[in-house]
């Protein structure tokens, strides 16, 4: 199994988190169609802000994806211009938004880190470093 690496100037990094975002009041609003709206304004946000969406999928009521991004940018400041972004977009195609708010998502939103080995092995490999004498 090969590891990517992000590399840039002065960081190497392997940072990937798994989004969910709900739609406000948890309304079933998303067909195929308006899916793939979403999908499109959160591959054009991850590209002008250069980070990554790896997976995409969601259902009627809210979305999925893994992320993979540089440590120069918070999580908060990519979910903050994907919920934006996309919901500007879902609403210019015409789709109504829940009870006709102005806003298509939820202000909230469920992180979680993802990473490569397991806790245990990466706690051990951490207790195994030789202490300097």
């Amino acid at each position: 199994m090969s590891t990517h690496f992000r590399k840039e100037r002065h960081s190497v990094s392997d940072l990937q988190i798994h989004l969910v975002c709900v739609v406000k009041y948890r309304r079933k609003v998303f067909s195929a169609e308006s899916l793939s709206i979403v999908e499109k304004s959160f591959q054009e946000v991850a590209k002008k802000m250069d980070f990554q969406i790896k997976e995409f999928n969601g259902e009627t009521d809210h979305i999925h994806c893994l992320i993979e991004y540089p440590p120069k940018l918070s999580i908060s400041q990519m979910v903050n211009a994907l919920k934006g972004v996309s919901s500007r977009r879902y609403g210019q195609a015409g789709y109504p938004k829940p009870y006709g708010k102005d806003a298509l998502w939820s202000p909230s939103y469920f992180v979680s880190s993802v990473c490569g080995a397991p806790l245990e092995v990466l706690k051990k490999y951490i207790q195994d470093q030789e202490k300097p004498s």
